[in-house]
């Protein structure tokens, strides 16, 4: 009887030990950060890349139109150009005040610049689409200007949960109304929220 329980013991045991082990093997997987960063980015180098050959192809087939690149990665051209030296372009707490389209690469339109009226921008104080908050410091009073906008320059990934999808690039139209300095505004009206789409603009970075 007493070999049998030892016996019993040392089977036991043995399952026992082999149960631990098993376990030990099976890790959980994980992966890599640097690997998945990596992969991340080589994703977004290729839709970037994606885009802009999209934005080239618009460019060459518009050669009546003269592009200008802009070193944060978006095209423009202008469609009024103003010729006055006294011009003022905005600048941080003035207020802009314009109009604006919104149109797929297409050509299609998404948002009309009737229903996006009006626009009254406190410049660099208020958070509007990435590529606009840029682009409006380029113009002067009175000029009207065509963007070409890749998707991260946009809404990104995330679209604007309506009308513009996930990484979709734009041509946005700008016609600059009026610019005045802020000191100005607040003592004959108060500066209404700038609204890139009816939508809430999401969180942008520059």
């Amino acid at each position: 009887m007493k070999v049998t329980q030892l016996l019993a013991c040392v089977f036991a045991g043995a399952i026992l030990l082999s149960s631990c082990n098993n376990q030990q093997a099976r890790k959980p997987l994980s992966y890599s950060s640097g690997s998945f960063m990596k992969e991340s980015v080589a994703r977004n180098k290729k839709l970037i890349a994606g885009e802009e050959s999209k934005i080239e192809a618009i460019m060459k087939s518009d050669s009546a139109s003269k592009y200008i690149a802009s070193p944060k990665g978006y095209w423009y051209k202008y469609e009024i150009k103003s010729t006055s030296k006294d011009s003022i372009m905005p600048k941080k707490g003035d207020v802009a005040y314009f109009d604006y389209e919104v149109k797929d690469l297409q050509g299609n339109v998404i948002y009309t610049e009737l229903e996006l009226r009006p626009q009254t921008y406190l410049v660099d104080k208020q958070n509007i689409m990435m590529g606009m908050r840029d682009g409006i410091k380029l113009m002067k009073k009175g000029e009207k200007v065509t963007f070409l906008f890749p998707s991260h320059m946009g809404y990104g990934y995330h679209g604007d949960n309506r009308r513009i999808g996930h990484n979709e690039p734009l041509m946005t139209t700008i016609f600059l109304r009026d610019v005045k300095p802020e000191t100005e505004v607040r003592t004959t009206e108060k500066p209404k929220q700038a609204t890139q789409t009816p939508l809430v603009t999401p969180e942008t970075k520059e």
